[in-house]
């Protein structure tokens, strides 16, 4: 027994051990700094897609709401709907108030009508005031030679020349008439304009007011998938109030922030690796779709301006926009705004 349990203290188990750490340790150590050397990384990243704000065109109360928190909604389907009472009755009104217009322009060709067949009148009355006046001067110079001979007397001359005078004043009425009717008939025909162009105001309100009422029913301006409401039934809402957004479910995409001493590993179409930190067992390919012109300093509120104050430089990064490949194979576990971790080969 002593001699058994002599060479079992004789063993080195402790260099055994150290040993194989060290083995261990090294073979991980040398693919890690391998990985490193032979690939780019960042898990600045994560999955973007589009976000459409619903937002209203006309204020009111929601009569009605048609969904709810994370509903799927296909294109075109109704979201909710506006309270349209005030809105219908004022277009009552302003139809009741173009057929007003309607009955004005009637009225209005019908003076114009009646002005014109005045104007045919007075035309007639100066060719009779003209036939008038002849005759009376035909008169008078008959009544002036038998004047002359003595046939009749200075009182019958004296009537001849009085009738002259009267046609000729007659037929300068008459013409006077004329141009009152036509200035008349000038006014007449503005006014038929004016109550026309009146009409195509009222039409025009209508039309727009027939527009707003179509405003009242919000319809979806895409498919996806509804966020948290910001609405409820019988809620007064402002137009261009956001009241939901919209996720597309269809089409996604990857953001990563590369950091700019690492652009010489990526070009337009590399393959990457997609490493999804809610689902780290599953491996997804990806493709380089396309480098930004500016670094994401240059988009932000208050770029840094590097000529003033003390300089420190710090390493810039470069937002890469990334396609995922079979997306259709993933989507229905991919969430905007998840993080990802990137890999890509040098």
């Amino acid at each position: 027994m002593a001699q058994e349990t002599a060479q079992k203290k004789s063993l080195p188990i402790k260099p055994i051990i150290l040993s194989l750490v060290v083995l261990v340790g090294g073979y991980f150590g040398y693919k890690q700094v391998s990985f490193t050397l032979s690939h780019e990384t960042t898990d600045n990243a994560q999955i973007e897609t589009q976000i459409t704000p619903v937002l209203p065109r006309v204020s009111g109360y929601i009569k009605h709401l048609s969904v709810k928190d994370y509903d799927s909604v296909k294109t075109g389907q109704l979201l909710a709907e506006i309270d349209d009472a005030e809105l219908t009755l004022q277009l009552e009104e302003m139809e009741a108030d173009y057929n007003q217009a309607l009955v004005d322009i009637v009225n209005a060709k019908a003076a114009l009508n009646n002005a014109q067949v005045s104007l045919k009148v007075n035309k007639g009355n100066i060719d009779l005031s003209d036939v008038k006046k002849q005759k009376a001067l035909d008169d008078f110079d008959r009544d002036k030679k038998l004047y002359a001979a003595e046939a009749i007397t200075k009182r019958q001359l004296d009537d001849s020349k009085f009738s002259y005078e009267t046609a000729i004043k007659s037929l300068d009425n008459t013409k006077n008439d004329l141009v009152s009717a036509e200035s008349r008939m000038a006014v007449l025909e503005a006014a038929v304009k004016k109550a026309e162009a009146a009409m195509a105001v009222k039409q025009s309100r209508i039309n727009q007011q027939k527009l707003k009422l179509s405003y009242t029913k919000i319809f979806a301006p895409q498919s996806g998938k509804i966020g948290k409401k910001n609405i409820s039934e019988g809620q007064f809402i402002q137009a261009g109030t956001p009241l939901m957004s919209i996720v597309n479910d269809s089409t996604f995409w990857v953001i990563a922030n590369f950091k700019e001493n690492q652009l010489s590993a990526l070009m337009q179409g590399k393959a990457v690796e997609l490493r999804v930190d809610a689902y780290p067992d599953i491996k997804i390919m990806g493709t380089v779709a396309s480098l930004s012109e500016a670094t994401g300093a240059r988009f932000a509120l208050l770029p840094p301006d590097n000529s003033s104050g003390n300089f420190v430089k710090v390493t810039q990064r470069i937002p890469v926009k990334i396609w995922i490949n079979d997306v259709e194979k993933y989507k229905n576990f991919l969430r905007a705004g998840l993080s990802v971790y990137v890999v890509a080969t040098k």
